[in-house]
């Protein structure tokens, strides 16, 4: 399992609309209005890196009022 924070931007007065939508992706666990250079902070999930990659660029950027994304991996240390 690879999880990731997406930190996302979007349109002016979009952001509790764009969190409402993200929160409804599959493999979307959490989805948070935040203040500062990003808007919205999501937390996501996948099976494999090029899995949570398609996750990104097909489902979460799609999400109207969203404009630009950044993904995060969480590095697990063993």
């Amino acid at each position: 399992m690879v999880e990731a924070l997406v930190l996302i931007q979007a349109k002016v007065g979009a952001s509790s609309a764009v969190a409402s939508a993200v929160i409804d992706v599959e493999g979307v666990t959490s989805a948070d209005v935040v203040s500062g250079p990003y808007d919205v902070i999501a937390r996501a999930e996948a099976d494999s890196i090029d899995e949570l990659g398609r996750l990104v660029i097909s489902r979460i950027q799609t999400v109207g009022g969203v404009t630009r994304t950044l993904t995060c991996p969480v590095l697990t240390l063993d």
